[in-house]
């Protein structure tokens, strides 16, 4: 029985993968990288820091990760605030509040920054559904890793067989298994090339996963 729903944000809750490409692109140009689409496909559910030191390795940058991570996020505040692309994903705050009103726990588990987390809740309005926010950029794994999912069952108050994961990104599900917890995998349209293979259940409308349904 599902007692609590273990949220991913970015590709989930909210439309911001147009933002992410946007903001990692001028950071590519900002240090003179060419990154191709199945490199950047990859980075797909991981936090900033591990995809921007895996770009120093692979380019062989003279700067730290560290560097590119505060450019990207600073490209990425300045289109969060201006950029109108950012939207919720279709159906999700029904869902979520569908949810919220038949009694099950509500908790975020994103690779997102606790700013940008912060700064998408208090647009929409969603601090009142969750009981938790966990970022992974505070954690000490990313994403394909489960110890945010772990984390997150905890921060739940539940078993984990009583819980569930709502993912779109091949890392995200890798990390939600890998934490022992029943997957959903959203195919979003926004996600390019994903592999939902291991989710326990793909969905591509949150409808299919409503209350009633579970």
């Amino acid at each position: 029985m599902v007692k609590a729903v273990l949220f991913d944000m970015d590709g989930v809750i909210i439309n911001s993968e147009p933002l992410h490409y946007k903001a990692y692109h001028q950071m590519f140009k900002d240090f003179g990288i060419t990154v191709d689409a199945s490199l950047y496909e990859s980075f797909t559910g991981m936090a900033t820091l591990p995809i921007c030191q895996i770009l120093v390795d692979h380019f062989n940058l003279d700067y730290e990760a560290k560097e590119l991570v505060a450019r990207k996020r600073s490209h990425f505040k300045d289109l969060f605030f201006n950029d109108p692309d950012l939207q919720l994903i279709d159906g999700v705050l029904e869902r979520i509040q569908d949810y919220y009103e038949n009694g099950l726990t509500l908790v975020l588990a994103s690779s997102a920054s606790m700013p940008n987390i912060n700064n998408v809740f208090k647009r929409f309005n969603l601090d009142q559904y969750f009981v938790a926010k966990l970022s992974g950029a505070d954690l000490q794994q990313s994403k394909p890793h489960p110890e945010i999912f772990n984390k997150a069952a905890a921060a739940s108050g539940h078993k984990k067989e009583n819980c569930m994961v709502i993912e779109d990104s091949t890392n995200g599900i890798i990390a939600a298994k890998a934490a022992g917890i029943y997957c959903v995998g959203y195919d979003s349209p926004n996600s390019k090339n994903q592999d939902y293979s291991q989710a326990d259940k793909v969905i591509h409308s949150f409808e299919e996963i409503a209350f009633t349904k579970l």
